[in-house]
């Protein structure tokens, strides 16, 4: 049988100080600040660290937590067949930026996504876009986090 999923695209971590850990993951760690947004109530950042997948710093996710999520072909087609064996999401599809996504839990509680990647690189191309306007507040503009 082959793997269920194609990539770890994320590691979606929550912070309870995000201009603190954004610092961390860029001047400690030397992690490039790929994009940062401030939109609907929540920060959030991507970092890459690595070749393999970004770190998402989220400040409405809990900290500690690290919800890995998994890109897939065809979400409906891998739902269907996780269900038929036993597996089951918490929730109803919900979308992010580059697509459709299940959040699930093992059965011991650790969290988990699986995201049909539709719309790849659709954060990169807005923090990009200079005609989106900046959405952190007055003391920080979009251009502080811009590369």
């Amino acid at each position: 049988m082959s793997p269920p999923f194609a990539t770890l695209e994320y590691l979606y971590l929550g912070t309870s100080d995000f201009a603190r850990d954004c610092e961390f993951y860029e001047k400690v760690l030397g992690g490039e600040r790929i994009w940062a947004f401030h939109a609907f109530g929540a920060k959030v950042a991507a970092f890459r660290l690595s070749q393999g997948p970004l770190i998402l710093l989220a400040d409405h996710r809990p900290a500690p937590s690290c919800m890995p999520i998994f890109a897939v072909a065809d979400l409906a087609q891998v739902a269907a067949d996780l269900k038929a064996r036993g597996w089951h999401s918490n929730g109803d599809l919900f979308e992010v930026p580059n697509g459709p996504c299940y959040r699930f839990t093992d059965p011991s509680g650790n969290l988990f996504a699986i995201l049909e990647n539709r719309r790849p690189d659709a954060m990169e191309r807005s923090f990009a876009d200079p005609t989106i306007p900046a959405q952190f507040g007055s003391s920080i503009s979009k251009s502080h986090y811009r590369r």
